[in-house]
């Protein structure tokens, strides 16, 4: 192993890092980087020093990397490819971590609710006595608020309403300050719960309200948020995206921008810039998805030229189209970062669907560009190249893009038929059924392209849909998108040549003698070794699936999933997803991972678990494991 020469190329994955992380800086001025209808308008101080803060520690390990592998000679081979591959990831996923940690960025409140007021509550992450009615109706109408809090007045009145409400149209007997005060002095309230004026530095919008303390991220959340990133997983621990304290724009900039590399690849990067002669193949082998890694050029370094330009063009057009349709910039590029990466972090709680509440026309508009950029985004960018080209006809040819929008158009037909018999399209009884067949067109087909994508935007809650079709997308998060895409998964031409590859084994069983090579497209498959490295494939992903649900089952407490056993019964359904949404690299999942749910609640040690999940989805197992063998880093 040439340790030089890796330490020497790992240094400019630090310099990306650190280069990309400049780009963050200016959204932390309101007049550049803010929503226009937010009250919060003030410079991001604590987001902006801790970028500062991060590129300055990319840059010194830029120079210790750069200082160390500097006198590097010799070539580089397959083994230093692949370690240079899973190490560049491991070195991007702690500086990406850096933004969230060095700001102080929050992830959630301090205190979770569950159904009733029965139930214990926890506080951070412990539980504590229930509640009584009264209290139970001043926590969640704090609890509803977020970290920005209530005013004096707004709460009063969602008190006295909520009080009334559960006590069946009898008044509160207590004032909600009493209330407020009576928690105030239980010890693990104590920290959790913020008066007014408490804390004078507060911005002005939330000083004088009564709120509950919001978490900073620890180190497994930084992780986990920045490994989503740059897999293109979309999965997230933030529950408020819309608290500009909470999570500043600048940094919400930051983890978009992990989506645009990771969804590039930085060895695609490294390929473009340095070139790296006869070893740009054997880094591009380990870094582009999927069994078949030929380029529309002869040199690899054009084909990640190809690749790099077309995924900057999409990202330039759908910014354009997102922005006339009504999204505002800041909103049009992170979003554009998102879907071409086939990764899914959108800048608000209810993703898409948040500008079809704003506005429902411009709202489903942006949708269907989205459906077509994702589809765009699933398919293999040489097909792209040649569409660019004028020779739209090899789109076609290609028996894997034709079988993935054949998944496509069925699975959505047959979800569209299940939920419209079960309503789950129905918005208001008096919806008629040509209505109920355009929602259950627009939202099943967006959900069905978002999951067999692996991009995870949601628009409409489809934990709520019949079993049927929630059975459904949790299958879809095992096929992914096409070789050479950004999608995650599998790959649908792996699930073509297994089908293929276990109907010749059939027939082996009962004509031992027939011998018929395995044909692709027509045509018969040269490599002798493909065949084994599909079955291996396949077998190291279920392992893979069954291990990581196992251990979340065995080992995440049942506290994570609430107080009530109706919940708990969902933990193996829950983590079962959760496992495969993240080994997939999809982001949502089922249950508590949902649609509009987060991953904020698991356990550290869990969320470290999926963090491992997700690199080895990005990676394809082989770049992720080989690190973890002793034999992989002794001298030849």
């Amino acid at each position: 192993m040439n340790y030089r020469l890796v330490c020497r190329l790992l240094s400019i994955v630090c310099l990306i890092i650190g280069v990309t992380m400049v780009f963050s800086l200016p959204w932390a001025w309101p007049t550049i980087g803010h929503r226009t209808d937010e009250n919060f308008q003030q410079f991001e101080t604590h987001g902006f020093l801790g970028l500062v803060y991060s590129i300055l520690l990319s840059i010194i390990c830029w120079a210790v990397l750069w200082r160390i592998g500097r006198k590097s000679k010799g070539e580089l081979y397959r083994r230093e490819a692949m370690a240079i591959v899973g190490l560049s990831w491991l070195i991007a996923t702690i500086l990406g971590a850096m933004p969230y940690l060095l700001s102080g960025s929050c992830n959630k409140l301090s205190v979770r609710l569950f159904n009733s007021h029965q139930h214990a509550p926890q506080v951070y992450r412990d539980a504590v006595s229930p509640l009584s009615e009264d209290q139970y109706a001043l926590v969640q109408s704090l609890v509803a608020a977020g970290a920005r809090g209530l005013s004096k007045e707004k709460l009063a009145e969602q008190y006295n309403a909520k009080v009334t409400k559960l006590n069946k149209g009898e008044s509160p007997e207590r004032p909600f300050d009493q209330v407020f005060d009576e928690l105030r002095e239980l010890p693990h309230w104590r920290g959790a719960l913020i008066e007014p004026d408490e804390e004078p530095d507060a911005p002005k919008d939330r000083r004088n309200n009564y709120r509950i303390r919001a978490v900073p991220m620890s180190i497994a959340d930084a992780i986990f948020e920045s490994q989503s990133g740059f897999s293109t997983t979309g999965a997230t621990v933030i529950a408020d995206l819309e608290d500009p304290v909470s999570i500043p724009h600048c940094i919400l900039f930051w983890r978009s921008s992990t989506h645009f590399l990771g969804g590039l690849g930085i060895i695609v990067l490294f390929v473009v810039i340095l070139g790296q002669g006869s070893a740009g193949k054997a880094l591009m082998r380990n870094e582009m998805p999927g069994p078949s890694k030929e380029g529309s050029h002869s040199r690899m370094q054009h084909t990640a030229w190809m690749f790099a330009g077309l995924y900057c063009g999409l990202n330039l057009v759908l910014t354009v189209l997102l922005w006339l349709l009504g999204m505002n910039f800041y909103d049009a590029v992170c979003h554009a970062f998102g879907t071409l990466a086939t990764g899914g972090f959108s800048t608000y709680n209810a993703s898409l669907g948040h500008f079809v509440q704003a506005d429902p026309v411009s709202g489903a508009w942006i949708e269907y560009v989205v459906i077509v950029f994702m589809v765009l985004a699933g398919t293999n960018f040489t097909l792209l190249y040649f569409m660019m080209i004028g020779q739209a006809f090899r789109l076609i040819e290609d028996i894997e893009w034709r079988y993935y929008m054949g998944i496509i158009v069925g699975v959505t037909i047959a979800v569209m038929t299940f939920g419209m018999f079960y309503d789950d399209f129905v918005i208001d009884p008096e919806t008629s059924l040509v209505n109920e067949f355009l929602y259950a067109l627009r939202y099943g087909l967006f959900q069905v392209v978002s999951i067999i994508t692996t991009t995870g935007y949601g628009t409409h809650d489809f934990d709520q849909w019949n079993s049927f079709g929630r059975g459904v997308l949790f299958l879809l998060m095992f096929v992914g998108g096409c070789a050479g895409s950004t999608g995650g998964g599998l790959k649908v031409i792996r699930h073509i040549l297994f089908h293929k590859i276990l109907f010749l084994q059939l027939e082996k069983s009962y004509h031992p003698t027939v011998v018929r090579p395995l044909r692709l497209g027509g045509k018969p498959v040269d490599d002798p070794e493909l065949q084994n490295n599909i079955l291996i494939y396949f077998s190291l992903i279920l392992v893979l699936f069954v291990f990581g649900w196992l251990s979340v089952v065995t080992l995440e407490p049942d506290s994570t999933w609430g107080a009530s056993e109706e919940h708990i019964e969902h933990k193996l359904i829950d983590s079962a997803t959760a496992v495969a949404a993240t080994l997939n690299n999809v982001g949502p999942g089922l249950g508590i991972i949902g649609a509009t749910q987060n991953y904020a609640n698991f356990t550290s040690w869990t969320k470290l678990l999926f963090t491992a999940l997700m690199m080895i989805g990005r990676l394809e197992i082989f770049a992720v494991l080989v690190l973890f063998m002793p034999r992989f880093w002794r001298s030849r």
